[in-house]
């Protein structure tokens, strides 16, 4: 353990897919983790060495911060329940499933004099912080246009994510991390456009579904995202395109990289790919090194709360102009609050 984070020790809130990679970054880094769950926490504390905690109570008592990575539907209670009790917390993406809950999460915080970090990790991947670093450089010049893509092998065939009031459908639950992305490169977002097919219906995702969000940006900039959620057996592949006046920038996760997908949990249909580097440092242990170090009174991370609720506005806006068919101006755009 590096000395500014001796004596760590870290409440780990659920025990599903994602839990497994927090898990392994957190030993990693030489830390003590408690972690509660409704259920999985024996099997995930036997595999990492961690130390169960039989209630949520127990963990914010003991542990200097939390670490959610719980569904998404439960990540506002969660948190507000770690705030209250005057606790840190870093919580997976989408820190909320709507800006207006976003929101309220992060002034409850302010409120208390605690911070709030939301794992927006794909800011973690050499790749897309290469880019971030050479547009800061202004060696592509001005950004024009770019095109951002995702694709994964649906989760929506069983459990929780085929329920949009649970998951926010496969904008909220994949292309969040593009809309991020296009914003964090492009700078700040004015319109929002948005299609999908097949629609979702009563609230339900379909199976096999392909979303495309077009972006303008307050530059002048223009971006797209396109996020799938395909047939069992889809390999998880990233990639992205960012053109500017004087140059482009490209990469492509099956072609360019060792990146390679990893099928977490013995994985059988419907389960979840997570991709993992295979060159160097997990982006998902940096990224927690990075998020325990602010924690600490370091420096801020890459990424704050207001981030993750601006990504959750930008798939909120998106979410609008799919029922609308128009664009949505995000200078007059409210948060309604509602998920599906």
């Amino acid at each position: 353990m590096s000395e500014e984070l001796a004596g760590l020790t870290v409440g780990l809130i659920g025990a599903g897919n994602i839990s497994r990679i927090h898990a392994a970054s957190w030993k990693a880094v030489g830390a003590r983790v408690l972690v509660y769950s409704l259920e999985g926490a024996e099997e995930l504390a036997e595999q990492f060495g961690l130390e169960v905690v039989p209630s949520l109570d127990g963990v914010l008592a003991e542990a200097e911060f939390v670490d959610i990575v719980t569904p998404s539907a439960t990540h506002k209670e969660i948190t507000l329940a770690a705030i209250k009790a005057g606790k840190n917390v870093i919580c997976e993406k989408p820190l909320t499933l709507t800006a207006a809950d976003s929101h309220e999460v992060i002034d409850a915080a302010a409120a208390a004099g605690v911070r709030l970090y939301p794992a927006h990790v794909v800011r973690y991947f050499p790749a897309y912080k290469a880019a971030y670093d050479a547009i800061q450089a202004g060696r592509i010049g001005e950004v024009a246009v770019a095109r951002f893509y995702r694709q994964a092998s649906s989760p929506a065939g069983a459990g929780w994510y085929r329920e949009v009031a649970r998951s926010g459908g496969v904008i909220m639950d994949l292309m969040v991390h593009d809309l991020d992305q296009a914003r964090w490169l492009c700078g700040e977002v004015a319109t929002v456009y948005a299609v999908q097919n097949p629609p979702t219906v009563d609230g339900v995702s379909p199976v096999n579904v392909a979303a495309h969000v077009t972006l303008t940006h307050e530059s002048g900039a223009v971006s797209h995202c396109r996020a799938t959620w395909g047939a069992t057996g889809t390999t998880f592949q990233t990639g992205f395109s960012v053109a500017g006046s004087s140059g482009v920038l490209k990469f492509k996760s099956d072609s360019d990289t060792g990146y390679k997908e990893e099928l977490q949990n013995g994985a059988t249909a419907g389960d979840l790919l997570i991709p993992e580097s295979s060159l160097g440092e997990s982006p998902y242990l940096t990224q927690l090194r990075e998020f325990a170090i602010g924690l600490r009174g370091g420096a801020e991370p890459r990424v704050l709360a207001s981030d993750g609720a601006t990504a959750v506005y930008l798939a909120e806006a998106a979410r609008a102009s799919m029922e609308s068919g128009q664009p949505i101006d995000m200078k007059t755009f409210v948060s309604t609050g509602v998920v599906a």
